[in-house]
């Protein structure tokens, strides 16, 4: 008895299913044809019939107004464009310039507050701040060491003594010597 309902249940389910899907299917093709038909009106309107002269003189005239007809169109899409760039760098100044408003009003001076960790926890915590931080005892003990290029740099000393020392045929010769 329960199976015949729940197959009955599933048979209407399926049944509302194509239903809806016929529906959506006819109201798709009506939409279609509506547009075709706004289509077919936008052009009786906007674009009379195309009628070929006969002669020479005709076509050549029918060139001429399609030209002007053409060139009247470019104007207009070149004015839009300017006006649209014009638009465009006057929101973008605007927006400078608004940025530049926000940047003006003055910003209340910060005070720096000397807390402790300890305290700063005590204070957004409350009482239950029972840890204690310290936060330096964490830290390593670094000792400087004295590397050979420290010492070396310290050695050489003052360069304009050296340079006076290899200036010269004694400097050459003690040069030569050393590469030796």
């Amino acid at each position: 008895h329960l199976q015949k309902k729940r197959r009955a249940a599933t048979a209407r389910r399926q049944h509302l299913k194509s239903a809806m899907l016929q529906l959506a299917a006819t109201e798709i093709e009506r939409e279609a044809a509506a547009k075709e038909v706004e289509k077919q009106n936008y052009l009786a309107e906007h674009c009379p019939p195309l009628s070929l002269p006969g002669s020479m003189q005709e076509l050549q005239d029918l060139c001429k107004k399609l030209h002007a007809k053409i060139e009247s169109v470019d104007e207009e899409r070149y004015d839009t464009e300017v006006k649209l760039q014009k638009t465009v760098k006057e929101l973008e100044d605007l927006s400078q310039k608004l940025f530049d408003l926000r940047g003006k009003f003055k910003r209340p001076p910060l005070r720096r507050v000397r807390m402790s960790a300890d305290a700063m926890l005590r204070a957004l915590l409350g009482s239950k701040h029972k840890v204690c931080m310290d936060l330096r005892a964490n830290l390593k003990q670094v000792k400087k060491e004295d590397t050979e290029k420290e010492k070396d740099l310290r050695d050489v000393g003052d360069w304009r003594k050296n340079i006076e020392e290899k200036s010269g045929m004694e400097g050459r010769k003690k040069m030569f010597e050393a590469g030796e």
